[in-house]
């Protein structure tokens, strides 16, 4: 994967100007490009502070072989729903974690990645860009290299990646939408337990009622934050936990866990700048209620 540029009208003096100002590299992956001799002008290897005349063509090679050598490669079942030479896009089931752990060291979303990119010779460390709790469900992003994945954290941070759930909450909503706005922090009592505290981060989560039930109701959330369990400690702080959500809720005969499901995301494409967007339908157990 490359990143090309012409210095049209000499706009840029040198090339570290064109990686940071046009690209926006970062500087950690611009000491990578440059100790791998990655960085090329007019087809012969530069250096960031090589000096650029008018119509100089830079091109920055950000393929690197690379391994996640303390990920296990195990092979499952993919639901991808799209992938490019930058990105791969999963749909993710409930009871699958993202990321390896001690009780989840060969059976995690991350370990099939891992499989499917040995077997396509796909060389590159496993690089999840958005994460969902193991029981949460849907859309999932792996980029193919670091400047994917900063590109696209860099979205979020700027607020122009948009993420959308979709849940069934406990009780009826009054508000037909609204806007959340309650700082969250790590309960002290607690290393996964979250809650609204004035001394946490903030935390803004915007919602749209769908539509009431008799006992719970259907709602869509909107993430300006991106807060660990942001929507299941909104939705608990507002008195209406999700259904099934056994941490901040309580355990429901309709579904086995919480019924939150990621089911949109948008964003600009990292190299065309082009706007992306994936939406996916509700999985079965969330439909089966509805």
């Amino acid at each position: 994967m490359k990143l090309e540029y012409k210095n049209t009208n000499n706009q840029y003096k040198i090339v570290k100007d064109v990686l940071k100002k046009h690209f926006l590299v970062s500087e950690r992956l611009l000491l990578k490009l440059k100790r791998n001799n990655k960085i090329f002008v007019n087809q012969q290897i530069a250096f960031p502070h090589t000096v650029l005349v008018s119509d100089d063509e830079i091109m920055a090679d950000i393929s690197f072989n690379e391994t996640s050598e303390n990920i296990v490669p195990i092979k499952m079942d993919l639901e991808i729903i799209f992938e490019d030479e930058t990105m791969l896009i999963l749909n993710k089931p409930a009871g699958l974690p993202v990321h390896p752990s001690i009780s989840h060291f060969t059976d995690s979303l991350s370990n099939s990645v891992q499989y499917y990119f040995m077997q396509n010779h796909i060389t590159t460390k496993i690089r999840s860009v958005n994460r969902l709790d193991k029981d949460t469900s849907g859309l999932v992003i792996f980029a193919k290299n670091e400047y994917v994945q900063e590109n696209l954290s860099r979205q979020m941070q700027h607020h122009t990646f948009e993420k959308n759930y979709q849940a069934i909450l406990t009780g009826n909503l009054s508000q037909k939408n609204g806007t959340i706005d309650a700082p969250i922090r790590r309960k002290e009592s607690s290393i996964i337990e979250r809650e609204v505290n004035p001394n946490g981060q903030k935390a803004i989560t915007h919602f749209q009622l769908i539509q009431n039930f008799e006992n719970y109701c259907f709602v869509e959330f909107k993430l300006e934050t991106g807060r660990t369990h942001q929507i299941r400690v909104h939705s608990q702080y507002i008195g209406h936990p999700i259904l099934g959500d056994t941490l901040y809720g309580s355990v429901s005969s309709l579904i086995s866990r919480q019924a939150l499901h990621a089911y949109k995301i948008a964003f600009l494409h990292p190299l065309t700048n082009q706007k992306m967007q994936f939406e996916i339908s509700l999985p079965h157990d969330m439909l089966c209620i509805l």
